[in-house]
């Protein structure tokens, strides 16, 4: 039974902090996870396909019959509710629609008829409404915006027009308020991005343009980006991926690349993360390939199965698409984690075994265990940046001037996320729910430079530390950023603790003295207090078990909080707010992950084992100290 809305939950209304925290922590409940894919041109000459499939999007597979249209649908666009998915026709005079019920399997009925007769129209979305664009009419292309609701049946109504006339096939999508229209051909292809909002009605209003023109290219979204990929730019099919974000408007940005066939043709359907691209037309045949990309971090697509025929200008849809917002109706179903601590996933990228890796590997904080593999860096290093993270992304910094980053929710590899202001490594960073600050590194350097997390791009400058130094230590609350120790020129060992507002830019100012000289004592914490584990110091000097902690709030001298089961530097360290983690490290290389509770003192325990013996990664988590309540 179909649980949105439900209006009769105790605990109360949503907040939407926790809607947010909800969708992008990767706890809220999903409503659906089928894609559909509708007819298409199976290059036979005859009016179309009459084959609907379907796929689990969560898996991937080979898709299954789901039933048929009444009648072949070469030129197919589609829309989806939760419940109903409805297609085009292209039986003359090619204004028909027809539906099916998703969860169930079976043909298609009569919807009911557009405003227009056309064709190769573009599609989009929500749980209410479902708006069709533009299309070809035979002899000119059409500006016609029109919608109908989806629970009901019956014909289309006027809602406006496109800012121009043209057949955008399948390139519409949007999020829960808002619909986009990418590309398009009139019959040149057009690199044109129009935007309506699905409650009103009325015309377009230009959103930006695409980074490369496009026309009968597959498009989906979640409930926050949209992306264009494999379509035609006027003279070649072009395999890029291309995103906005729904809710702004600006131009849209290259981030990956279909991997098997590059086709025109092919049709979109997503779930909040995955997007599953199938079918398409090359020229000279037509294809049963689905691929499949994450919508968060872009990258290369790969392999997900096979169309039960190959065809092409299908309709494609699915009952968790980003205009569904995952089934999110309104009301909140407990009990769902909330405040510091909520996430538990914890993340370590990157080090060094005697030669730099790019493995990304993951371990859940609150529980023991070994870790586990999460995706790969876009290239192998150690001596990093460090990393940051907010509740949903992750970035790590590089030990040349690039930053990449990942979503947490979703395991697979790293995207690129810009630029540090200075090419540095051996330096760390340190986080909070909305900032990312990168401090010191290789020269060594008092550089400290920042980026807002949830925005693509390159660092700007925060201001300076009070001392300069590389192989050092920091930890944050949500206010304020600590940086420890290190290594100056020449050679000497630092004890030093500094401090910044996060919130602010400037430079940062004495906060104290570590118990120990020493540098790669790594760190993280809680809100209130900051730990740093091992490192390497001490006369002579060798790899350390230390552990000392600071209150993050005050200023002051480290106190010992305990020691390390085994000695060394250069482990990754993260926490979920009540525990901390020391994955691995150096001296020599360990695999060793130990813990200890932050709000104890106390020497470490044994939680589990790396997948490899490693140092000097970078490691964060989606719920440590620096994230608000």
């Amino acid at each position: 039974m179909a649980n949105y809305p439900q209006l009769d939950d105790q605990v109360g209304v949503w907040k939407l902090k926790d809607v947010n925290d909800a969708l992008m922590g990767g706890y809220w409940r999903v409503h659906g996870s089928r894609g559909l894919c509708a007819g298409g041109n199976d290059g036979s000459g005859s009016d179309g396909q009459t084959a609907i499939d379907f796929v689990t999007l969560t898996t991937a597979g080979n898709a299954t019959d789901f039933g048929d249209c009444t009648n072949g649908a070469e030129r197919t666009g589609a829309i989806s509710s939760n419940i109903r998915f409805i297609c085009d026709t292209t039986s003359s005079p090619y204004v028909a629609t027809e539906y099916v019920t998703i969860q169930t399997q079976g043909n298609a009925a009569d919807f009911g008829d557009h405003t227009a007769t056309r064709y190769f129209t573009g599609s989009a979305s929500n749980s209410v409404r479902g708006l069709k664009f533009g299309g070809e009419t035979g002899p000119s292309d059409s500006n016609v915006i029109d919608f109908c609701t989806i629970a009901s049946t019956g014909n289309f109504i006027d809602f406006g027009n496109l800012t121009q006339s043209r057949r955008s096939h399948n390139a519409g999508a949007g999020s829960p308020t808002r619909a986009v229209v990418m590309g398009g051909q009139t019959p040149s292809s057009v690199n044109t991005i129009d935007f309506v909002e699905i409650a009103t009605t009325g015309n377009a209003v230009d959103f930006g343009d695409l980074d490369t023109a496009m026309g009968a290219a597959a498009q989906t979204s979640s409930s926050t980006r949209a992306v264009l990929c494999s379509g035609y730019d006027g003279s070649n099919r072009v395999g890029n991926v291309q995103f906005i974000t729904i809710a702004s408007q600006g131009n849209a940005i290259d981030y990956g690349d279909m991997d098997a066939i590059t086709t025109n043709g092919a049709g979109g359907a997503s779930n909040s993360v995955k997007a599953v691209i199938s079918g398409g037309y090359t020229g000279s045949s037509y294809h049963n390939v689905i691929e499949q990309f994450n919508i968060p971090t872009g990258g290369t697509a790969t392999d997900f199965g096979n169309l039960t025929v190959g065809r092409g200008n299908v309709g494609t849809g699915s009952n968790a698409h980003g205009g569904l917002n995952e089934g999110y109706q309104g009301t909140r179903i407990a009990p769902i984690p909330q405040g510091l601590g909520a996430g538990q996933l914890g993340v370590n990228a990157g080090g060094e075994t005697g030669s730099n890796v790019s493995d990304i590997s993951f371990v859940t904080i609150d529980t023991t265990g070994n870790a586990q593999t999460f995706g790969d860096l876009s290239a192998a290093q150690s001596y990093g940046m460090g990393a940051g993270s907010s509740s949903t992304r992750a970035i790590f910094g590089s030990a040349t001037n690039d930053s990449d980053y990942i979503t947490f929710v979703t395991k697979g590899n790293s995207a690129f996320f810009g630029n540090l202001s200075a090419n540095r490594s051996s330096g760390s960073a340190l986080s909070n729910s909305t900032r990312i600050v990168f401090t010191g590194g290789s020269g060594p350097s008092n550089v400290l430079d920042y980026n807002t997390i949830t925005t693509l791009g390159n660092a700007a400058d925060f201001g300076d530390l009070n001392y300069s130094s590389r192989l050092i230590g920091s930890t944050a609350n949500n206010t304020r950023g600590i940086v420890t120790g290190g290594l100056n020129e020449p050679n000497t060992m630092l004890n030093n603790i500094s401090y910044i507002t996060i919130g602010s830019t400037g430079n940062a100012q004495d906060f104290g003295d570590l118990t120990l000289a020493r540098n790669r004592s790594y760190g993280s914490g809680s809100s209130t207090r900051g730990v740093f584990m091992g490192g390497y110091g001490g006369s002579p000097l060798a790899g350390q078990n230390v552990i000392d902690y600071i209150t993050i709030g005050s200023t002051g001298n480290a106190t010992d909080f305990g020691d390390l089961s085994v000695a060394r530097w250069g482990g990754q360290n993260t926490s979920n707010n009540i525990r901390q983690i020391n994955m691995g490290g150096s001296g020599p290389y360990s695999n060793v992950i130990d813990f200890v509770t932050i709000a104890s003192t106390g020497n470490a325990a044994d939680f589990g084992d790396m997948q490899a013996a490693l140092g000097q990664g970078a490691a964060c988590s989606n719920g440590h100290g620096g994230l608000s309540s």
